[in-house]
């Protein structure tokens, strides 16, 4: 799939962002001014992006607890979300919501989940909504390894198939369920495999290489907004900080963590693949535009007030 130059400046773009956010998101948190846990999403940015560039506001994502590069792909305000993992009332979900909860519905974001394995079913029930309207949407869940082995994972691939939804099942494969690998706690060795199992369409791809992730993820789509049902792309990829954000990290060395980040880094694996069709300086501009955006999110996040406790009583039951 051809990309115009300004095609791919938008995509390292989102993946420079998600970077940049993530990586003072780290250093921010050292200073426990951030309430509640972060999991960070460097290294995996690739994915994210490479699926959202083919989405609308009017398509929907569910996301996981590790939902920041999602957020950032699919549209959603960096300041805003910065103000939410603040928990500062003009936050994206008022400051009550935090890292784990973010959620912006005009963007089509349904939310980042702490429940391993509660996306699939939302997307679902997005999904069938879409056919129901015939307007040509799709829902694309984001589900992590360890979130590929719950039942409710298995029952949203059953009736996606089943019903013929406009969906698709991104399974991001970092290795790592928490701090236990894989080979320990999937009993088949390809996420792509076992969800064949169910009758959808299934691939593989290296989830640090965008262009591999844009092309399957490209095919997916298109198959969903005309109508040939539901698809499974598993993502291969490396998370660069721990599962959480204070995780020690005892499961791999600083040494493999570095040869792990010279050989998977997404960014940097875009750039050499662009070299030659985009300016290296331009590259490096949107790199430092991201950091300078950053910034000043933080900055209005640490100003910005917090919510009023008469608050606490509101946001919680929807009225029809």
């Amino acid at each position: 799939m051809e990309l115009s130059t300004e095609q791919l400046l938008s995509a390292f773009r989102k993946m420079s962002e998600i970077r940049a956010f993530e990586d003072r998101l780290h250093e921010e948190n050292t200073g426990g001014d951030i309430p509640g846990f972060i999991h960070l999403y460097a290294g995996e940015e690739a994915i994210a992006v490479g699926v959202c560039e083919h989405l609308t506001a009017a398509d929907s994502i569910a996301s996981t607890h590790r939902g920041h590069g999602h957020c950032i792909a699919k549209g959603c305000d960096i300041t805003g979300m910065m103000l939410e993992i603040f928990g500062r009332k003009e936050g994206l979900c008022h400051g009550k919501g935090g890292s784990m909860h973010i959620a912006d519905l005009a963007q089509g974001m349904l939310g980042a989940n702490g429940i391993v394995g509660g996306g699939p079913p939302l997307t679902v029930g997005a999904a069938l909504t879409a056919k129901y309207k015939g307007e040509g949407n799709v829902a694309v869940s984001f589900t992590g390894d360890g979130g590929s082995n719950q039942g409710l994972t298995f029952e949203a691939m059953n009736m996606a198939v089943v019903l013929q939804l406009p969906v698709l099942f991104v399974f991001e494969n970092n290795g790592m369920g928490e701090a236990t690998g894989s080979e320990f706690a999937v009993g088949a060795n390809s996420i792509a495999e076992r969800a064949g199992g169910f009758g959808l369409p299934a691939v593989s791809v290296d989830g640090s290489d965008f262009f591999a992730v844009h092309e399957a993820a490209g095919e997916a789509i298109e198959r969903a907004r005309s109508g040939g049902g539901p698809s499974v792309i598993e993502a291969t990829c490396n998370r660069f900080y721990g599962h959480f954000e204070g995780d020690q990290t005892l499961y791999r060395t600083p040494e493999q963590l570095e040869e792990m980040k010279a050989r998977t880094d997404p960014l940097t694996k875009f750039r050499e693949r662009v070299d030659g069709r985009v300016d290296g300086a331009e590259l490096d501009a949107i790199v430092e535009a991201s950091r300078q955006l950053v910034d000043e999110a933080v900055a209005t996040a640490r100003a910005a007030a917090l919510p009023d406790p008469s608050d606490v009583d509101t946001d919680v039951y929807v009225s029809y």
